[in-house]
């Protein structure tokens, strides 16, 4: 399967801790980092898995970090957003496709029993079990209706990652380059299945992995979090 991890952001929130150093690069133990475990899981469990990584800030330090994974360069991270990122990806937006958000830290368990499966119908993972999201998915037998960071009333928040059938990842293609002719580039990538969702009816299901550990790195909080994650998955493989 492809995998395109989205790791270009400067992780201004995390400020000042990432100023010249990517949150993607934070080291869960000596020798680990967020998007090394990332990689190693993937391949651990994905003998044949053909990981990319989009990267734009701090990219060279990226680079020298992590091997054996296609790079590539999103030069106006600055003024844009994943979507531009994934534009950029765009041409392994084909056949099987899981698009994983470079900060999200998830236990091996979540890995091996969703990450690494192929897909039947495009989905996206949420976390029924959180009521203060960021982003939060609104679901209607088992589909999506809506994602956004407003919503006030939703069926839980997005895990940062999409799995797309080869049809699928052939239509957000096709949606990306749209919306970044238009200059609609400075949002998220999931914007385009939003959009997908209300212009062309398109099906995006749901998966909710509440039962498994995981964090989206945004805060301190979450970088202690992440490292406990990994510790106990340490301990029991």
């Amino acid at each position: 399967m492809t995998y395109i991890i989205l790791a270009a952001g400067a992780g201004t929130r995390l400020q000042p801790i990432t100023l010249k150093h990517p949150k993607t690069l934070f080291a869960l133990d000596e020798k680990t980092t967020i998007l090394k475990r990332m990689v190693a899981l993937l391949r651990k469990w994905d003998s044949h898995a053909e990981i990319i990584v989009g990267c734009g800030f701090q990219h060279k330090l990226l680079q020298e970090q992590v091997a054996d994974v296609f790079w590539v360069y999103n030069p106006f991270y600055e003024v844009t957003n994943s979507l531009a990122s994934l534009w950029f990806a765009k041409d392994y937006l084909r056949e099987n496709v899981t698009i994983i958000n470079g900060d999200i830290v998830m236990s091996e368990a979540l890995v091996h029993d969703v990450l690494i499966q192929t897909v039947e119908q495009p989905m996206v993972l949420i976390d029924s079990s959180i009521t203060n999201g960021d982003y939060n998915v609104q679901a209607e037998n088992g589909k999506v209706i809506v994602m956004s960071k407003s919503l006030t009333s939703f069926t839980g928040e997005y895990a940062g990652v999409t799995k797309l059938d080869h049809i699928s990842a052939m239509q957000l293609k096709s949606q990306l380059c749209e919306m970044v002719e238009d200059g609609r580039y400075n949002t998220w990538y999931e914007d385009a299945l939003v959009q997908m969702i209300f212009e062309r009816s398109f099906q995006l299901f749901v998966r909710d992995i509440s039962a498994y550990k995981w964090t989206e790195v945004d805060s301190v909080d979450d970088l202690i979090l992440a490292r406990r994650i990994h510790t106990l998955d340490q301990c029991q493989y």
